[in-house]
């Protein structure tokens, strides 16, 4: 499993600690899209809005790595 750098992990505990968990901001979606394309290694993209099933997913799958790197290898 990939691991966030540093930066990485504190950007995303704090996108993690945001007070609106139902709606993200312009800045958190291009977070989302950019550790996503970086860490799932796809090109870089903004999925649509009409419809959050994708960027749910992203979200779901970075907090894995979060995760992750928060607990190493145990």
């Amino acid at each position: 499993m990939v691991k966030f750098n540093e930066t990485e992990y504190k950007d995303w505990e704090q996108f993690r600690l945001g007070e609106n968990k139902d709606i993200i901001s312009p800045a958190e979606f291009e977070l989302v899209c950019d550790l996503h394309a970086k860490h799932f290694r796809h090109t870089y993209y903004k999925p649509c809005t009409c419809s959050p099933k994708t960027i749910n997913k992203w979200i779901q799958d970075l907090n894995l790595v979060w995760t992750y790197t928060r607990n190493g290898d145990k």
